[in-house]
């Protein structure tokens, strides 16, 4: 490893540079694994932090626990009626059956993905 340094004073200081970050946007359980691990895993959060990889595992859980969200919403939905024919039918019905689902699948994806990996 070939390091510079740059001089401020009498001191060298070595010119450090990270890693490119992934690119990527965090959304909402990204977002809330950073949360969870910055405020009950603080060992873990420091060692991504420090090694470079936060961003990488974030982008990682968000995008499995997005497809594991997706996936229960269609499941659910289906297995209880929640259709667009009952949407067709009455809206109201099927913007509270959606509502119920979300949370129901939210929930579970938080529970087995956002605080357990």
């Amino acid at each position: 490893m070939k390091l510079t340094y740059k001089k401020c004073g009498d001191y060298l200081i070595p010119n450090l540079i990270p890693d490119p970050e992934p690119e990527g946007e965090l959304r909402k359980f990204g977002l809330m694994r950073r949360s969870y691990l910055e405020d009950h895993r603080r060992g873990i959060y420091s060692g991504l932090l420090l090694s470079g990889k936060l961003k990488e595992h974030l982008l990682s859980v968000q995008e499995q626990a997005e497809e594991t969200f997706d996936l229960l919403v269609k499941q659910m939905s289906e297995r209880e009626g929640v259709t667009e024919q009952l949407k067709a039918r009455d809206q109201m019905l099927w913007v509270r059956g959606m509502n119920n689902i979300r949370a129901r699948a939210e929930e579970i994806v938080r529970e087995e993905i956002i605080y357990i990996l």
